[in-house]
């Protein structure tokens, strides 16, 4: 099954977190602190939303940080996936 997002909407999955720190120690699954940076999967037309001319700023494949409790949570095929708004979107990551 696929995703195709309407309008000014986001399609994002989360980055896998670090399993061992800089200095090599490898950590478990509960000390692993989650990432908040996901990389966008699927990316909407833009459009005219709510009377304003929205143009989508980010492409597929960039990786982006996001607010913490901000979108909806699927999963679609076994893999979790986030929906959000462009406009929640803080930052891009270069």
């Amino acid at each position: 099954m696929t995703l195709k997002p309407l309008a000014d909407r986001v399609i994002i999955k989360q980055v896998e977190a670090e399993e061992t720190t800089k200095a090599g120690i490898i950590l478990t699954s509960a000390a692993q602190e989650k990432p908040q940076v996901f990389e966008v999967i699927e990316v909407g037309p833009g459009g005219v939303i709510d009377g304003n001319e929205v143009k989508m700023v980010v492409k597929k494949g960039d990786r982006i940080i996001t607010g913490k409790y901000s979108g909806t949570e699927v999963k679609i095929d076994g893999v979790e996936l986030t929906i959000v708004r462009q406009s929640d979107i803080l930052a891009v990551v270069e």
